[in-house]
């Protein structure tokens, strides 16, 4: 069993998105949640992150957590959004480290840019951009889980 965190800021938007991308791939033996480091618990996910989801035909049904001790202790992997989330996460948690990456840096390596673009308060085409970026990194996310 494979228990994966997708952390970032509100997670309203993107963690969401992603936990909904990897769910959609129905991998056996993985568990997904999301979490924000400044989430409002019980926030739905916002309408243009929900509208994309359902453009591409993704089951979501979503409401936002605050990030919590339990959280990070739970997930085996913790992909953040961006180095700033991932630094957060370092900084409160650092028992988690180690297990704690930029989703961009897990999947590619060492980049200099590491963080997905935040699509929050944007039109409906940004939350689509967002969307494809974190569908391909959650594509090459789910082969290095195979392998």
């Amino acid at each position: 069993m494979k228990n994966i965190l997708f952390v970032c800021t509100g997670n309203t938007c993107r963690s969401p998105m992603a936990e909904a991308i990897l769910r959609s791939h129905q991998l056996e033996g993985v568990e997904v949640r999301s979490a924000g480091v400044y989430a409002y618990p019980g926030d739905a996910a916002s309408v243009n992150a929900r509208l994309v989801l359902d453009d591409h035909e993704i089951r979501h049904d979503h409401a936002a957590s605050t990030l919590s001790n339990d959280d990070v202790e739970w997930a085996d992997y913790i992909f953040t959004m961006t180095e700033g989330h991932k630094q957060l996460i370092a900084s409160r948690y650092p028992q988690v480290i180690e297990r704690t990456f930029t989703l961009k840096e897990f999947v590619r390596g060492d980049l200099s840019d590491r963080d997905v673009s935040d699509p929050f308060g944007g039109s409906k085409q940004m939350y689509e951009r967002t969307f494809m970026e974190l569908k391909q990194l959650i594509n090459e996310l789910v082969e290095k889980i195979k392998n």
